[in-house]
């Protein structure tokens, strides 16, 4: 039983969207009675203020920074007494409001938190969206309290049996999509090809790709390489036009050496795999960078260089930092959810919320409904009343 608390009471409808005052809309431009052209209504972002290694005050600063410069409306949620003085001492920024929360997720704790916070400042703004208040939620606290919780407050897409962590990595010369990252741990091979499909739609939506290469992580390149959940995702994969959905570019599996080379455009793994690579990747990434501030503070003629290669040692740099990319994106619900690392400072806040906004802007959850909606049916079995197994249907036909 859901605590009786007024998030988890059955609530109204939320109203229709308010039609524009006068004129009409055209992208991000309105048109008035006058003819004059003026900036769209943007669509508000709710920021958990609460979450994160370095929560209020970075997020706060970096949600402020977001809003002036997308000029997005932005509902920062948490404790009013510890976020009003940090407003007041940041520089103003229009339409940032503080919507209360009367409790915060720690960082230490995991999924039982959407149950046992039920008033936390991540639950309040994935409520924000379900009520049509907001477009999406920034979150930098604990990743399996954000999922959990976004999970039980938001409804899954038509299609989608479990949401997935897409994150970029920093290939060239388009990033490549790993999904998942670390939402579902032991999903079943069906459940990766919806990934796939979640992942295409990222690529297609965040970086232009107009055919997404689809990659299979595993233990080798060959179709039969790989544990019992990789072989049969391969089948899956392979012959996706047997199962609905838009069809996949299905390039193959992947090894973990084929990470950051490009290779395909979107990789599928199991939420355990894929945080573990992801990880991996950071670690180097980290050690890498120490090693290379060590040799080039060796010698002067090291130091000389340096200075000389100082801008394409930022900007490897910037590549390689995940603040860069502002963080993970939560998909396969009815609003965007984006995760950003627990450590981020008010930078990787800010990139956050710009992932936010350009993704639902560019109706991310939208594009997805697409590429899952010639899918009708389940392709997991459940027991009849009398105990027989029998295929359902997981959602009837959507109207055109």
């Amino acid at each position: 039983m859901q605590p009786d608390d007024a998030l988890s009471r059955p609530e109204e409808a939320p109203p229709p969207p308010a039609e524009p005052a006068e004129g009409g809309t055209d992208g991000d431009l309105a048109y008035g009675d006058d003819g004059e052209t003026r900036p769209a209504p943007r669509t508000m972002i709710a920021v958990d203020a609460m979450g994160g290694d370095h929560a209020p005050g970075e997020i706060v600063a970096g949600a402020i920074a977001a809003a002036r410069e997308l000029r997005v409306p932005i509902a920062l949620t948490g404790r009013p007494g510890q976020l009003r003085p940090l407003l007041a001492r940041l520089p103003a920024a229009a339409d940032v409001r503080i919507e209360p929360a009367d409790e915060a997720v720690a960082m230490e704790e995991g999924a039982l938190a959407s149950w046992r916070r039920p008033r936390s400042s991540i639950a309040v703004a994935c409520q924000l969206v379900r009520r049509g208040q907001a477009g999406a939620v920034m979150s930098a606290g604990s990743t399996g309290a954000i999922v959990a919780t976004a999970k039980l407050r938001l409804r899954a897409l038509p299609g989608v049996t479990r949401p997935a962590l897409a994150v970029v990595l920093p290939t060239l010369p388009t990033p490549t999509v790993l999904i998942d990252a670390g939402a579902i741990a032991d999903p079943k091979p069906e459940m990766l090809v919806q990934f796939a499909q979640l992942g295409v739609a990222y690529a297609e939506v965040g970086f232009g790709i107009a055919e997404p290469r689809v990659g299979l992580l595993t233990i080798g390149a060959e179709p039969g390489k790989g544990n019992k959940l990789a072989r049969r995702s391969y089948e899956l994969l392979n012959s996706e036009a047997e199962h609905g959905g838009m069809p996949i570019s299905f390039a193959g599996n992947v090894e973990g050496g084929d990470l950051l080379s490009g290779r395909v455009d979107v990789i599928v793994t199991d939420g355990f795999t894929g945080n573990v690579a992801l990880k991996t990747l950071e670690g180097t990434a980290s050690f890498a960078a120490a090693q290379l501030r060590e040799f080039l503070g060796r010698s002067a003629a090291a130091r000389t260089g340096a200075l000389l290669q100082r801008r394409g040692l930022r900007e490897l740099g910037e590549r390689f930092d995940p603040e860069t990319y502002g963080g993970a994106a939560l998909l396969g619900l009815e609003g965007t959810v984006v995760i950003a690392h627990g450590a981020v400072t008010a930078r990787g806040a800010t990139a956050a919320c710009k992932l936010a906004a350009g993704l639902t802007e560019r109706r991310i959850t939208e594009r997805i409904r697409e590429r899952l909606a010639p899918s009708r049916t389940s392709h997991f079995l459940r027991r009849s009343e009398r105990g027989g197994a029998t295929s359902v249907a997981a959602r009837p036909p959507a109207p055109k």
